[in-house]
């Protein structure tokens, strides 16, 4: 009987989850290629053997997304299985109408499926959209956790835009595990706040052994999920939070939806920037969309280092990279901390912005008057050096989670943002958690 040739799409992530869960080692399939995009230059690489498995002794080719119509022909593929996140309903579509055009079928993988059952307890945090507040709320977990006198080990939703088979199983305990594993600014904005916080975070490729390795020095796993993804593992609580800057978003974004629907406790979070029709509107709709939910409201506390260098001065505002770009934002955490402190301008980094950071404005002119803190390779670090020291301002108030100073030399001044969880109904959150770790 002919295997049944299948084609993954991707972004270096949820799709290698999905081929480990669900097709290597099974005879039945041939995965022909994955596809890549959302990510600046992470295909042309192979999904090397060692992770593959023994049915593809070379590995499987990772490709553009815009070869996809050439391979379904050429290798009269069966099936497409979309496989990566924070996009819209009329985006996945999209896709699968090109697809279905082209001759293959199209299809979503199971979240239950993939995930894996851990020896653990799982506390799984997620999000409708990217830029929700995920880090600062585990976090907060962690912190819970913490005085309960648990060991918690934080696995974070992959971002392995380098060798995969060296990225296969990361450990990060030190700022020095970050150099080891020649992290980005992505993947630093994630493991950093954990490191700070006494936490050890694990991440990679290979969810499987990540979760083996885990759990030999964790009393509680913390999924610290990314992209609006679903759980890599079944929680025993999930939460998953909600943004009404973004209201409406929670009903038609993939997977962000299925992530709402799933939830045991829906966070309604950064109220208090947001328009209070807004909040309503959202938690109507967690209510309506998913009643057995707990649903609460909390705010992201903003705070800088040193406000006295934004008052009255000229402000570069940069952002998470992430949430700027497919994330759709127009502003973060920075902006808001900027306005408060009292900045005379906030300066337009645009006309100032070269080589990768001006194609990403390009392609994300949601942008607007912010600068992502893109820096996915080596290329786009140098590129964003250039455009920060390149903007005249008087002061860079950073709203990304880690100093950038420790991977940029910048010749202006650094305010620093940091944003935190704050609970505005009781205690909520350590309730649940403490009924999960009984």
């Amino acid at each position: 009987m002919a295997k049944r040739k299948v084609v993954i799409m991707g972004a270096a992530g949820r799709d290698f989850h999905n081929f480990n869960c669900l097709f290597r080692d099974n005879a039945e399939v041939e995965v022909v290629a994955f596809t890549a995009t959302q990510i600046p230059d992470i295909e042309g690489r192979v999904y090397p053997p060692e992770l593959a498995g023994k049915l593809y002794p070379k590995g499987i080719p990772i490709l553009a997304e815009s070869d996809l119509e050439r391979v379904i022909r050429e290798q009269k593929v069966d099936e497409v299985w979309f496989s990566y996140s924070d996009v819209s309903h009329q985006y996945v579509m999209d896709k699968g109408s090109h697809v279905v055009a082209w001759g293959a079928s199209f299809g979503i993988c199971s979240a239950e499926r993939t995930m894996i059952k851990s020896t653990k307890p799982v506390i799984a945090i997620v999000a409708v959209r990217t830029g929700v507040g995920k880090s600062q709320t585990t976090r907060y977990v962690s912190n819970i956790l913490k005085k309960l006198g648990k060991k918690v080990v934080a696995i974070r939703h992959p971002m392995p835009y380098g060798d995969l088979a060296k990225q296969a199983c990361q450990r990060f305990e030190t700022y020095a595990d970050l150099d080891l594993h020649d992290c980005t600014i992505e993947e630093r904005e994630e493991y950093e706040p954990h490191i700070d916080n006494g936490f050890i975070v694990y991440a990679g490729v290979d969810y499987e052994q990540i979760l083996r390795e885990a759990e030999k020095e964790a009393d509680v796993i913390l999924w610290d999920g990314g992209n609006n993804d679903t759980p890599f593992y079944k929680p025993d609580l999930h939460i998953t939070l909600v943004d009404p800057h973004r209201a409406g978003h929670e009903l038609t974004y993939y997977p962000g939806e299925t992530n709402l629907l799933m939830a045991d406790l829906l966070i309604v979070n950064k109220v208090q920037t947001a328009d209070p029709v807004k909040v309503e509107q959202v938690i109507d709709n967690c209510r309506k969309y998913n009643p057995r939910a707990r649903v609460i409201k909390c705010a992201s506390k903003i705070t800088v280092d040193k406000p006295e260098l934004i008052a009255g001065k000229r402000a570069l505002v940069i952002e998470d990279g992430p949430t700027l770009t497919h994330g759709g934002m127009t502003y973060g955490a920075g902006w808001f901390a900027a306005k408060n402190a009292g900045a005379s301008e906030i300066v337009d980094p645009k006309p100032y912005a070269v080589g990768t950071i001006a194609e990403t404005y390009k392609k994300y002119p949601n942008a607007g008057a912010i600068l992502p803190a893109m820096g996915y390779s080596d290329q786009q670090i140098a590129d964003l050096e250039a455009s920060i020291n390149g903007t005249p301002c008087d002061v860079v108030v950073e709203g990304t989670p880690i100093d950038l100073s420790r991977v940029l030399k910048v010749d202006k001044p650094l305010a620093g943002v940091t944003y935190e969880l704050e609970e505005l109904d009781g205690h909520v959150i350590e309730e649940m958690v403490k009924n999960v770790v009984r």
